[in-house]
C-alpha cells in the first residue's frame, strides 16, 4: 500500500480516446471510449479503477501505456510528459501491465523462459545469457513458479499458473509502474486470493506502484488504497477506499455499493438494493450532459444541459454531480 509520498509517479490531465467507427458509407462517427479524464497516482500507491463492462477502464490502462496513441490530453510519469517515441521508450522500461486473459496473452510457441525473457531481449538489459537465465529464474521466484516450469509451454499450466508468468514477464526490467487489467477476473476463486495476496506482497518489497483495473468491488477495496468509478468513458467518483465504500455520494457509486455481497445475513437483509432502471446506453449516441442521467433516479434537466464537473467535495473526495447537495 501507499508510503504516503507526496509527488504522483503517475499523472493524467484531461485524457480523451476516442476510437472512429463506421456507421454507414464513407461516414464514421466517434466512439468516446474515455473522455476528459483526470487522475494521479502517489508512488507505493495502488488506485483502483471500478465499472461496469464497456465503461472504459481497460481503455484508460491501454492508453496510459501509450499501447493507444491519446486523442488527447497528457500522461506525466514523475513530473515528464510523454510525448516522443525515446519517451514512450524509456517509459515502457519502468510502466508495464498484466493482461486480464492469461490464456490469450501468452505466445502458446514460446516457453515460459521465452516468454519472460522477451522484455530482457527488446532492451538488451544483461551481458551474457548466463546473466538472462539468472534473472529469469529469479523472477520466476518472486512469482511462485519452479525452475524446472522455465522449459514448458503456457498450455501446460492452470490459469492461476498462467497469470504468474504475466506477472513475472511484467516485473522483467524493474519497473516502477503496473497496470493490472482484471488480473484475477478469469480466475477461480481460490486463486484469484493467492494471486491478489501475491499482488501485495511484490508491492512491499519492490515498491510497486499498480492501477488495478477490475469490476469486482470487494477485489478492488482488498487492494487498494484509493478507488476511481467510471461511467461511460467519464470518471464519476474518486475517494480513499474505505471513505468510497462507507460514505460514497454519486448515485451510481451507491448502486454499485448496495449490490456488494454481505457476509453477515442481518447486515444483508437490512442492505437495501439500488436497482437501475435500463441499460447502460451505447457510448457511440451518449446522452447529453450526465451520462448516467438516463438511469438516474435524481436527474433533472440541469442533468441533460451540462457535464458536471469532477469536483472536490472533502478531503481527498471528489465527485461529479449537479445534485450532489440536495441527495447527499
Amino acid at each position: 500500500m501507499s508510503d504516503n509520498g507526496n509527488t504522483p509517479i503517475i499523472e493524467v490531465k484531461n485524457l480523451k480516446q476516442y476510437f472512429n467507427i463506421n456507421v454507414g458509407l464513407f461516414r464514421s462517427k466517434p466512439l468516446k471510449a474515455v473522455d476528459d479524464v483526470s487522475f494521479s497516482i502517489k508512488k507505493g500507491e495502488t488506485l483502483g479503477l471500478v465499472g461496469e463492462s464497456g465503461c472504459g477502464k481497460t481503455t484508460v490502462g491501454r492508453t496510459l501505456l501509450h499501447l493507444y496513441k491519446p486523442t488527447s490530453g497528457s500522461v506525466f510519469y514523475k513530473g515528464k510528459e510523454i510525448k516522443t517515441k525515446s519517451d514512450i521508450a524509456e517509459y515502457r522500461k519502468k510502466a508495464t501491465m498484466v493482461f486480464q486473459d492469461p490464456y490469450s496473452s501468452l505466445n502458446p510457441r514460446m516457453t515460459v523462459s521465452d516468454i519472460i525473457g522477451e522484455p530482457l531481449d527488446i532492451h538488451k538489459t544483461y551481458k551474457s545469457s548466463k546473466e538472462r537465465h539468472d534473472r529469469i529464474l529469479e523472477l520466476m521466484g518472486q512469482v511462485g513458479l519452479n525452475s524446472e516450469h522455465a522449459s514448458r509451454y503456457a498450455h501446460e499450466f492452470s490459469g492461476g499458473q498462467r497469470q504468474r508468468i504475466g506477472i513475472a514477464r511484467s516485473l522483467a526490467l524493474d519497473p516502477d509502474f503496473v497496470v493490472c487489467d482484471e488480473p484475477v477476473s478469469a480466475l477461480d476463486v481460490s486463486i484469484q486470493a493467492q494471486v491478489i495476496n501475491m499482488f501485495d506482497e511484490l508491492q512491499a518489497k519492490m515498491g510497486l506502484t499498480y492501477l488495478f483495473i477490475a469490476h469486482d468491488i470487494l477485489v478492488v477495496r482488498h487492494i487498494s488504497d484509493r478507488i476511481a468509478v467510471m461511467y461511460l468513458g467519464k470518471m464519476v467518483e474518486l475517494a480513499d477506499s474505505k471513505e468510497i465504500y462507507e460514505h460514497s455520494l454519486h448515485p451510481y457509486t451507491k448502486s454499485l455499493m448496495s449490490a456488494v455481497p454481505q457476509p453477515d445475513p442481518k447486515i444483508a437483509r437490512a442492505n437495501k438494493r439500488i436497482v437501475l432502471s435500463g441499460d447502460i446506453p451505447s457510448p457511440l449516441n451518449a446522452p447529453s450532459g450526465c451520462p448516467f442521467r438516463t438511469r438516474c433516479a435524481y436527474a433533472k434537466e440541469c442533468c441533460a444541459e451540462s457535464m458536471p464537473e469532477l469536483k472536490e467535495v472533502s478531503s481527498g473526495h471528489f465527485v461529479a454531480c449537479h445534485r450532489l447537495n440536495e441527495i447527499g
